[in-house]
């Protein structure tokens, strides 16, 4: 719960839940420096919405044995309180928290809702994190994807990011439910990745705000800004990126790249190999508070994802975000973006080729797209409260 998605894509939910009448036990498990950064924010947050929050060590090493150990910590952890309190359902987060709850659906008939958040153990082979020149890691993987059929198919109820992940997954499973006389339509539930659209809300700020920032960055007050904002990790097209703002400086001269990122030295490897002049990328790092003022700068904003398979199933967060500061983008179709960068003025589609680049920045300068198109689309679709009301009728679904 400490790390940013805690805070957006946990938390949030929980506190929303928890006003229609429903409680919470929440077991985490948290990287040490991290809570005794945020441990006494994430308790009041939890004490004020009436949630239990039972935070666990995460640990990192010895590899393979670390996890064997955290795994049994949840598994203990958890069925000392379910002696105390009998759970109605457990909701489980991604497969290792779903092994829980199989085995309590299995064994003691608690209902179980299997939130995949992605396809987690193609997530793990593509990343090369399960080499599958190794032994150990082909064994990992088979048994994950062994336990993913048992999940969906023992699972009072299923939670897919995207539409395209659902439609994959029913394509995969899809006939061992009907077998059971089921359908994965109607068992799996879509819930995009939202975010707090009171919070990234461009209405927020001022120009005289947005200068004063500019100032700060080294921005000019005419500036065009290209933002990114997040992770440079195992999903990210860096080079891509970059290759990308250098087509975009020949439309726009003077154009800054500003990039929000703790990856300051990944990035600075690939502006090296891409011959990028580092004068026109600005760096740094913001917190989730000033998050949309920093964004609130973004003339567009850009995010490459390899389109690889396990992204089907991937709902950026910082696309919810950024089109509740109604800032268009340049992404690729991974998940569900392409559907609604087709449907919707949200920005523009790339292909990611350096030839493909120059013409989709020509298509998107002739757009005249509106902030507050893009931030109703947000409002329709990736709104929080969007979310937790989609939350709640799965609960009301499953316990009522």
């Amino acid at each position: 719960m400490t790390d940013p998605l805690g805070q957006s894509q946990v938390l949030p939910y929980l506190q929303g839940l928890s006003k229609t009448g429903y409680q919470f036990t929440l077991l985490s498990f948290e990287k040490k420096h991290l809570f005794e950064k945020f441990g006494d924010l994430i308790r009041a947050k939890c004490d004020a919405g009436g949630i239990e929050w039972i935070p666990l060590v995460f640990h990192t090493s010895p590899p393979v044995l670390s996890k064997i150990y955290d795994r049994y910590k949840l598994f203990s952890t958890a069925k000392r309180l379910h002696r105390e309190k009998k759970f109605d359902l457990l909701h489980c987060r991604s497969y290792i928290a779903a092994e829980l709850g199989l085995q309590f659906k299995k064994k003691l008939g608690v209902k179980f809702l299997f939130d995949m958040r992605g396809f987690w153990a193609d997530e793990k082979k593509e990343s090369g994190h399960w080499d599958q020149q190794k032994w150990l890691y082909r064994r990992i993987y088979k048994r994950y994807k062994a336990l993913e059929k048992e999940f969906v198919q023992h699972a009072d109820h299923s939670i897919s990011l995207t539409e395209a992940g659902k439609k994959e997954f029913g394509r995969l499973y899809g006939d061992l439910l009907q077998t059971k006389g089921e359908s994965w339509d109607s068992k799996c539930t879509v819930i995009p990745c939202c975010a707090d659209l009171s919070h990234f809300n461009f209405a927020n700020y001022g120009e005289a705000q947005r200068q004063q920032l500019r100032e700060k960055l080294g921005i000019s007050k005419d500036a065009v800004v290209l933002t990114y904002s997040g992770s440079l990790g195992d999903w990210y097209l860096v080079d891509e990126m970059l290759l990308f703002f250098k087509a975009f400086r020949q439309k726009h001269p003077g154009a800054v790249f500003l990039v929000l990122t703790r990856e300051i030295d990944r990035l600075k490897g690939s502006m090296e190999k891409n011959k990028i002049d580092p004068a026109t990328v600005i760096t740094g790092f913001s917190s989730y508070a000033e998050l949309p003022l920093y964004l609130s700068l973004s003339t567009y904003s850009l995010f490459f994802i390899k389109p690889i398979y396990s992204k089907t199933a991937s709902s950026p967060t910082k696309h919810a975000e950024l089109m509740g500061m109604g800032i268009p983008v340049f992404c690729n179709d991974i998940g569900d973006t392409g559907f609604f960068l087709r449907n919707y003025p949200l920005g523009e589609l790339v292909n990611v080729q350096e030839k493909d680049f120059l013409p989709a920045i020509e298509r998107m300068d002739q757009k005249k797209i509106e902030k507050e198109a893009i931030r109703q689309v947000a409002l329709e679709h990736f709104d929080v409260t969007v979310g937790v009301q989609r939350y709640k009728t799965v609960y009301d679904l499953l316990l009522t």
